[in-house]
């Protein structure tokens, strides 16, 4: 049975290193370095505790795919940007410059969304609801039946959208502010959060 390796990655960039380091050489970002520990041969990184996970499920390659409708918006280059429209079941992590535009432009896309009949819950990470209110306001989009709501810590975040129903879609802006209560080093990288909102 071989050893499980713990391995150093840089949240920002990817790089790697054998032992923590508080700047990473590579791009420069401080506290960016996250411990990830490796499979080994018996496939289980130490702290599993024995427990084994499920079983996946496999499909060959050239088996014909359910495709699931996209959710279209309405918004013709929002929809042409992701591929015909949002997949569900999918992750979209949407960038860009400070100020580009990228929260009113998802507050846009949710919107249409919501006002075609999709759930939608939008949670603000770096705004009070009130100040999302006003931006909808100024653009004409106070009448959609979006759901609000403002949070930075995940296990708040999946706690309000579990339920019976969970929304079709669920923006978080921005994922960069969002932390796990269990994770020593607020806010939690965007992967880590990704991750745990996929499953």
């Amino acid at each position: 049975m071989a050893k499980t390796q713990t391995q150093f990655i840089c949240q920002s960039c990817g790089a790697v290193y054998r032992k923590w380091q508080g700047r990473c050489d590579d791009c420069g970002e401080w506290n960016s370095i996250t411990e990830e520990v490796s499979l080994g041969a018996s496939g289980r990184p130490k702290g599993l505790g024995g427990n084994r996970g499920r079983k996946v499920d496999l499909v060959d390659l050239g088996q014909p795919a359910d495709n699931p409708p996209r959710l279209q918006s309405g918004l013709a280059e929002f929809d042409r940007a992701t591929g015909g429209g949002l997949v569900p079941g999918s992750a979209l992590l949407i960038g860009g410059d400070p100020g580009i535009g990228k929260s009113t432009l998802l507050l846009q896309a949710m919107a249409a969304l919501s006002n075609a009949g999709h759930s939608c819950v939008y949670i603000s990470g770096e705004e009070a609801t009130a100040q999302v209110q006003m931006r909808a306001d100024r653009l004409g989009l106070s009448k959609a039946p979006l759901a609000l709501g403002a949070a930075t810590n995940l296990r708040d975040i999946l706690t309000t959208v579990d339920g019976a129903k969970p929304p079709a879609v669920l923006v978080i802006d921005s994922i960069q502010t969002v932390f796990v209560d269990s994770s020593i080093q607020p806010p939690a990288p965007w992967r880590k959060c990704g991750h745990v909102l996929r499953n």
